[in-house]
């Protein structure tokens, strides 16, 4: 039998390196609003980071005082910053979706194939799967339509349409012998939910992680990967334009869009520490052996608690996000709090050590917490009222995984599929390409700056 797939020919559409870019130099930073320009990093081989936390160091328990809400006409003192210091220095690299990892899809594929006996050759299947995430047409079987109005003339050279269905159906990321093995351990703890894309997962996860240092302002949203399919961890949410669909945690750098890490929700039985699942997903995301520390970590109501940010600081990492009252350590029952009769623009504040807890009156009362921000500094919306400085600072940097989000959905690989395995494969190709563009309109902008 010959084989489905060929590692170099598999490459050979969608991978580029770029071998004579000129380094840039060493950004210096000594104070807490410095930044590093060029986010790319100058590493030759492979660093894939440690994903072990270290035992977090003793942080302040959450409390509070008596004390009444002050408003925009009290004075505040800005909480000292940890130092902005990345892991690593700067620089350019630009694989993402490496060799190994498609040498891995290549033969568990080929095993797959084997297994269920159908017939092959080499081609550029993943090249091509890109092309059509380029070229829109309607279905799939336009792209091998001859003689028409939306006749495309590289399909058909590169395979035939059954080829293309024939190795799409047998994609495999994990070894299908060692499928059979996990799959006889469910219901136990050693059962592995996601052990068919395992492999891939893993390695995209490091590789987003090792050829891109990110800048300073950092957001942790969800994504939805939409599929139908019955695997127990599907998960529905309403208030999502992607109703059905796999669960994802994203941390992205907020200027850019660019995926730094992310995990799969794989539902509720699935262990929790004491403080919550959205903690943990936070602590999971930030990994300071990979970061390095002084980032500033933006997030909405579902993550946001004081012990969640009084350990962020104890990591020396900033947050700052909307919180929901009811949540265990914020104020409530305070006086000179707001309610409806406050004019719109009326700020009210309370500061607990390295928190401050904001709540300000627009066409709704708006609640945020942060450890990097004074409560008010003066500033103004566009409609020319007052707005607290930590609501300012959380609209224009949280939109980072949204962003992310919408580069992937202009040319996505997605397609409809039975196998949610290779709904995720697709995904995840997604997210290499997209990091791949980023990085390379990242290396363009420093070359035109150096020029």
């Amino acid at each position: 039998m010959r084989r489905l797939l060929n590692v170099d020919q598999a490459l050979k559409l969608f991978f580029e390196l770029e071998e004579n870019a000129e380094p840039d130099s060493e950004p210096e930073s000594d104070e807490c609003d410095d930044e590093v320009d060029d986010p790319l990093y100058r590493q030759g081989r492979r660093d894939t980071p440690t994903r072990s936390r270290s035992p977090l160091p003793q942080a302040a328990e959450p409390h509070l005082s008596s004390e009444s809400w002050k408003s925009e006409g009290d004075a505040d003192i800005t909480p000292e910053c940890s130092r902005f210091q990345p892991r690593r220095t700067p620089g350019i690299f630009l694989i993402v979706f490496a060799t190994d990892t498609i040498s891995t899809i290549c033969a568990n594929t080929n095993k797959n194939a084997t297994k269920n006996q159908h017939l092959g050759k080499k081609y550029n299947f993943f090249g091509l799967l890109i092309y059509m995430s380029l070229v829109s047409l309607p279905s799939l079987r336009d792209y091998w339509r001859q003689n028409h109005i939306l006749s495309v003339p590289l399909p058909s050279k590169v395979m035939t349409r059954d080829r293309f269905r024939s190795i799409f159906w047998n994609i495999h990321l994990s070894d299908p012998e060692e499928d059979l093995k996990n799959d006889a351990k469910k219901g136990t703890p050693g059962h592995d939910k996601l052990f068919r894309i395992r492999p891939l997962y893993d390695e995209i996860l490091s590789a987003c992680q090792a050829y891109y240092h990110p800048r300073r302002e950092l957001s942790v949203d969800e994504r939805m990967v939409a599929t139908k399919a019955k695997t127990g961890m599907t998960q529905y949410m309403k208030d999502k334009p992607t109703k059905w669909g796999m669960k994802m945690f994203i941390l992205a750098e907020s200027r850019s869009g660019y995926t730094i890490s992310f995990t799969i929700y794989t539902g509720k039985n699935q262990t929790a520490s004491e403080h919550g699942l959205a903690y943990d997903v936070v602590m999971n995301l930030i990994q300071p052996s990979c970061l390095g520390t002084g980032y500033h970590i933006y997030m909405d109501n579902f993550y946001t608690s004081p012990r969640l940010f009084l350990d962020l600081t104890s990591m020396r990492f900033g947050a700052c996000g909307t919180y929901r009252e009811n949540r265990k350590g914020c104020p409530k029952d305070r006086a000179n709090a707001l309610n409806r009769k406050c004019p719109r623009g009326s700020v009210r504040w309370i500061r607990e050590g390295p928190l401050v807890f904001v709540k300000w009156m627009d066409t709704r009362e708006v609640s945020v917490c942060s450890t990097i921000h004074p409560a008010f500094s003066g500033e103004t919306a566009t409609r020319e009222i007052p707005c607290p400085t930590p609501i300012m600072a959380y609209n224009k940097n949280m939109g980072g995984v949204d962003l992310s989000d919408q580069l992937i959905q202009y040319y996505s690989t997605h397609r409809k599929t039975a196998r949610w395995y290779r709904t995720m494969l697709l995904h995840f190709l997604d997210i290499a390409t997209t990091n791949a563009f980023i990085m390379h309109r990242e290396m363009c902008s420093a070359k035109q700056v150096q020029h």
